[in-house]
C-alpha cells in the first residue's frame, strides 16, 4: 500500500489499529454529531425525535395502530399512549377506530402533521447534508443506502419504508 492509499480523505491513517479503525467510536462520533442538531431541527414537534418518528410511521404506512407504532418504533405501549395524546392535543395525528374491532385505534396524520413534518424533515435534511459534508454526493448516497441494509438486518421482522409505503 502506497502511503496515499494508507490515509483517508481527512489525511487521517487508515489500518493501523487506532480508534479510526473502530466501529463503534465511529458511529459514537457520527451519532454524536448529529444527535443534538437532529434535536434541534425536531424541536416543535410535541415528543421531540420520537413524534417526528411517529409521523414518519404513520405517514410511510397508514393505518397503524398504537401497539403496532410503538412495537415498530421500540417505544413502550405506555410511553406510546402518552406520546399520540401529545401529538393529538397539538392537532398532528387523530385517533380513529378501526373498522371492525372498537379495541383499535388507528393514528393517522393530520394536515397539520403533514405541515410539521415536512417542516422538520426539510430541517433534519440540512442537519444531514451538513454531516455529510465530507462525502460527495455519490459517497453520500452509497453510505444512507448501507446503513439502511445494515438497519434492516438488526430486526428483519421490522420493514423499513419510505413515505408513499415503499421499502427504504
Amino acid at each position: 500500500m502506497t502511503t496515499a492509499e494508507a490515509h483517508d480523505r481527512t489525511g487521517l491513517p487508515v489500518g493501523h489499529g487506532g480508534l479510526e479503525d473502530e466501529l463503534g467510536w465511529s458511529l459514537h462520533r457520527v451519532y454524536g454529531g448529529f444527535r443534538q442538531s437532529a434535536a434541534d431541527s425536531v424541536a416543535d414537534v410535541p415528543g421531540g425525535s420520537r413524534g417526528y418518528q411517529v409521523l414518519v410511521a404513520v405517514d410511510a404506512d397508514p393505518p397503524s395502530s398504537q401497539l403496532a407504532l410503538a412495537q415498530r418504533l421500540g417505544i413502550d405501549r405506555t410511553a406510546m399512549t402518552y406520546l399520540v395524546d401529545a401529538l393529538e392535543a397539538a392537532g398532528l395525528v387523530v385517533r380513529q377506530p378501526h373498522a371492525t374491532d372498537r379495541r383499535v385505534r388507528h393514528v393517522a396524520i393530520t394536515p397539520d402533521g403533514m405541515q410539521a413534518l415536512t417542516r422538520a424533515r426539510g430541517a433534519l435534511r440540512a442537519t444531514e447534508e451538513q454531516l455529510l459534508g465530507a462525502l460527495d454526493p455519490a459517497e453520500a448516497a452509497q453510505l444512507r443506502a448501507l446503513l439502511v441494509r445494515v438497519a434492516r438486518s438488526t430486526d428483519p421482522s421490522e420493514p423499513c419504508t419510505t413515505p408513499g409505503g415503499g421499502p427504504g
